[in-house]
């Protein structure tokens, strides 16, 4: 230990031990899917935090574990953003600072079983906020929240049916300090291991209490996934082959036929033949279709991408426009100031156009679906909205056509078996170039994966439910109960500071006293 300390001492090789023991939580995501190591992947970054020797130096260990942190679960975007993705992380990694000055504050030298205890609740509430700040369109959106890599974990996806992909990152983190507070901390094992049982406690009263779904009814929905079609006709020749592999479903008594994202690169109001195409096909297999357009509109300025559906008669008026776009990827935020990064990486020419509200569509057969584009699957509160809209089925269209070879195909289809557990309802992930999949309203999978070498027409048994969750009777609650942590945390540091500054301002020299030990009294 003191070899490392001496070694350490550098703030440069420091630095870099905290960007590397941040970046760790990356192999519990996919594809590795390590889900089991989510849960000491912080440990390290705990204890390198633990030791700084100053606050300001804790506050760095967070910085640059953020930065690392960041860095890994977007590193499939290096080929897109170039240098540019460094500077995104280093500037987000900041949210972290402050969860790595706690971590001194609280586990620091020797702390006592109040402050061991204190940091299972203040710690995992202030990573919490960091995820709900950073969570924003804005700054990229909430991939790789550290709860969404319990995704094939059954007992996680029952809480996060209670208190969604949030109360899933409360409690890995939760039980990341309190195995940092056993290796490290001897005054406050105990603490330590009453959080590890009340985490197996609310495990297990989740299990048992928390509502199953109740299947009431089936359906079934085709994805078409086309495979990787490129040249520059790709958008005809990916149009040919959709069309052909949905042929192939006449007769198999689907219900929906989904395509992925940007599945018609052609304005179905400037192209009516291709809208007749899909009429055809809806005809022919006896189900509506839906489809992504991203193109230019013909009724109104602008590149929007687009859910439409198409029935035997033509399109039926029902259209979703995405709302939350990809930054750098398809709009540049400030533009006039960033514009140079279409210089350094593959970033969005020309800004699309956002929706401004979410729909939920009649598809036939009393279904009713909610869909999203792209990474929209990621948001948790998107979802839950289509469910509270009366959603029986929900619909992610995404295309990861360049990201091919990448972790970032599986992590994308991970995210539906969340969205499904959170909301009681089923949840089909349709892609151009896979990873496609299906989860029931429990989260668990439905049926294979179609993996990046794909080029097929699956048909899927989907079972239905229509209780209400937890999650979306009650929303983001594990948010808010982080917020009052931290609205504690600030009213006692401030009683704190306060009691110190009037400690400091007290007369050093005690009253002189007369000779019948009274005060004296000036004056007299």
């Amino acid at each position: 230990m003191r070899v490392f300390e001496r070694w350490s001492a550098s703030p440069w090789r420091r630095s870099g031990v905290a960007a590397l023991a941040g970046a760790l939580p990356v192999f519990a995501f996919p594809t590795p899917s390590l889900w089991w190591f989510a849960y000491v992947a912080l440990v390290p970054w705990i204890l390198l935090a633990r030791s700084a020797p100053t606050g300001r130096r804790a506050a760095y260990d967070g910085w640059c574990g953020g930065f690392g942190f960041l860095v890994a679960v977007h590193h499939w975007l290096l080929p897109s953003l170039h240098v540019f993705i460094f500077l995104i992380a280093a500037l987000l990694g900041a949210l972290w600072a402050p969860w790595g000055w706690l971590i001194r504050r609280f586990l620091g030298g020797v702390p006592s079983p109040g402050r061991g205890a204190a940091a299972l609740l203040v710690l995992p509430s202030v990573w919490l906020v960091v995820e709900l700040v950073r969570s924003w369109q804005g700054l990229g959106g909430p991939w790789g929240m550290l709860g969404s890599s319990q995704w094939q974990v059954g007992p996680a996806l029952r809480l996060a049916s209670v208190g969604g992909v949030w109360l899933l990152s409360f409690l890995v983190v939760a039980v990341n300090v309190a195995a940092a507070v056993l290796v490290s901390v001897r005054e406050a094992r105990v603490p330590a291991v009453a959080s590890l049982v009340a985490t197996a406690a609310a495990t297990s009263a989740a299990w048992a209490w928390a509502p199953r779904p109740d299947v009431d009814g089936r359906v079934r929905i085709a994805v078409v996934q086309p495979g990787v079609v490129g040249g520059q006709d790709s958008g005809e020749r990916r149009f040919d082959r959709e069309e052909q592999l949905t042929r192939r479903l006449a007769g198999r008594h689907v219900d929906l036929i989904v395509w992925g994202e940007s599945s018609v690169g052609f304005d179905l109001g400037d192209r009516p033949d291709l809208a007749r195409r899909i009429s055809a096909l809806s005809r022919r297999t006896g189900a509506d279709i839906l489809v992504n357009v991203d193109a230019r509109r013909s009724d109104r300025p602008g590149i929007y991408k687009s859910s439409i559906l198409v029935g035997p008669n033509g399109l039926t008026g029902d259209r979703y426009d995405k709302m939350r776009l990809i930054p750098f990827g398809e709009y540049i935020p400030a533009r006039s100031l960033l514009g140079w990064a279409t210089s350094v990486g593959k970033a969005a020419g020309e800004d699309r156009r956002r929706g401004t509200e979410q729909v939920v569509m009649n598809v036939g057969h009393g279904l009713r679906v909610g869909p999203l584009v792209c990474f929209e699957t990621a948001f948790p509160d998107m979802s839950r909205h289509l469910a509270e809209d009366g959603a029986d089925v929900l619909l992610g269209q995404s295309s990861t056509s360049s990201f091919q070879g990448s972790w970032a195909p599986e992590q994308h289809a991970s995210l539906g078996a969340l969205r499904a557990a959170e909301t009681g309802r089923p949840m089909v992930h349709a892609t151009l170039t896979g990873v496609s999949a299906v989860y029931g309203p429990d989260g668990q999978r439905l049926g294979p994966w179609l993996g990046t070498e794909a080029s097929t027409a699956r048909v899927y048994d989907v079972p239905l439910a229509h209780g209400v969750t937890p999650y979306v009777r009650y929303g983001d609650w594990p948010v808010h109960g982080a917020l009052l942590v931290l609205a504690a945390l600030c009213a006692t540091e401030g009683m704190r500071a306060l009691r110190l500054r009037r400690t400091a301002a007290a007369p050093l020299v005690r009253p002189a006293r007369t000779v019948r030990e009274s005060p004296a009294r000036p004056g007299r």
